[in-house]
């Protein structure tokens, strides 16, 4: 029996084509609480999470999201701005904006529908928009969604972006130059490069242009400068630093072990975001247990534990620093081994498999044909074994020099 339409062919035809490209995909279940588990039946050390500092299994933020799950129930049931806001979601977003120096943050169900919120938003008709050409997917659909007119500027270019900003003036200065909002990943999820962040605020400032930033792997920066929320400095009103130039996205999914996103601004863009960001408007509010599980992990984050923690990331990046697998100070725990063909990925992923370390390969369209890679990611919950296993392993490898995409 056949579908109408003919969608059954259709969507094996589609499926074919994928299988063909070398390119299908499937998930694999790995049963584990931090970086070792089991993988179809082995042991193995996963250097694939993005739980950077490990505060997903931190016993305060599993005690957290236990006391919120038998204060509130396992869900929230409706929307935020029906009956799904809970004492936590407000007070986790109180912090939030403490912790970004901004007058004001909203949660959203991922990261992924931050961005969309953001710039479906605050982009549309008669703005511009400036995205880096390595941003994020989320960014690319957030642009997609908001029928803006978009330019791609080259990867971290700030000549390209500064050419750009000033083709959009009024060469006559007689009018003021279109709405323009410039985009970008402070940290890029796979090369875990950074933005240069003060270029960027130096040139949005100058053009009078919204930078909006994307924080979701910025565990150990860049960091925009410190702000109060009373308008002095980075977060709060427009003669700051930021002040309502800057609108700061993240995630509560990476760094801080939870599940979720936000967006941290001023509070007149926070109020736009709540009344017109269909991802919060239409979204069941994030679980009462992931918003005090965020907030139990922000904690720790902000404390001694935390600057522990980070010192202790930031010291296994410089090991792989030093074995010649990234530049010195390296700004992420992101450490791409670029292979260059999908084969080549492949065969070394399955090369440190088989010595029970999970490294998946990262094959297009998630980067560009040609830079096949192992994308490395550590934790602080790593131990110094793990690491030297995983060094003495991609020594082993054969690493074929990356092709030209």
């Amino acid at each position: 029996m056949t579908t109408a339409g003919g969608w059954e062919s259709r969507i094996r035809a589609e499926l074919s084509r994928v299988v063909d490209d070398g390119r299908w995909r499937s998930p694999r279940v790995f049963d584990a609480k931090g970086p070792a588990g089991v993988l179809e039946g082995r042991p193995v050390v996963s250097f694939a999470s993005n739980d950077y500092l490990g505060l997903s299994a931190h016993p305060a933020v599993v005690a957290a999201a236990h006391e919120a799950l038998d204060a509130w129930g396992a869900g929230a049931g409706a929307s935020r701005l029906v009956t799904g806001s809970r004492p936590i979601h407000s007070e986790l977003e109180s912090v939030l904006a403490e912790w970004k120096g901004t007058e004001a943050a909203v949660c959203f169900p991922t990261g992924f529908a931050a961005n969309l919120g953001v710039l479906t938003v605050l982009g549309g008709p008669g703005v511009r928009v400036l995205s880096d050409e390595l941003n994020h997917a989320s960014i690319i659909d957030g642009c997609r969604l908001s029928r803006t007119a978009l330019t791609v500027y080259r990867h971290r270019d700030m000549g390209h972006v500064a050419e750009l900003l000033s083709a959009g003036a009024d060469p006559t200065g007689a009018g003021p130059p279109p709405p323009t909002i410039v985009v970008t990943d402070s940290v890029f999820s796979m090369d875990g490069d950074a933005a240069p962040l003060e270029e960027l605020l130096s040139l949005t400032r100058r053009h009078g242009a919204l930078l909006v930033l994307d924080e979701a792997h910025a565990v150990l920066g860049p960091h925009l400068p410190a702000a109060g929320r009373d308008g002095a400095g980075a977060g709060g009103g427009d003669q700051g630093a930021q002040g309502g130039t800057v609108v700061r996205v993240g995630t509560l999914s990476k760094t801080l072990g939870s599940l979720g996103g936000f967006v941290a601004a001023s509070r007149d863009v926070v109020d736009l975001l709540v009344n017109r960001a269909r991802p919060y408007i239409f979204s069941t509010a994030p679980t009462p247990p992931d918003a005090a599980a965020a907030l139990a992990a922000l904690r720790v984050l902000r404390s001694a534990e935390g600057d522990a923690l980070t010192g202790r990331l930031a010291s296994l990046i410089d090991r792989l620093s030093e074995a010649g697998l990234v530049p010195p100070a390296h700004p992420s725990p992101i450490v791409p081994v670029v292979l260059g063909s999908e084969q080549a990925a492949l065969e070394a992923s399955a090369s440190l498999l088989e010595e029970g370390l999970w490294v998946p390969a990262i094959r297009p369209p998630t980067v560009a044909v040609g830079t096949s890679r192992l994308r490395v990611t550590l934790s602080a919950a790593h131990s110094d074994d793990d690491v030297t296993r995983l060094l003495h392993a991609l020594a082993r490898l054969t690493r074929p020099a990356p092709a030209v995409p």
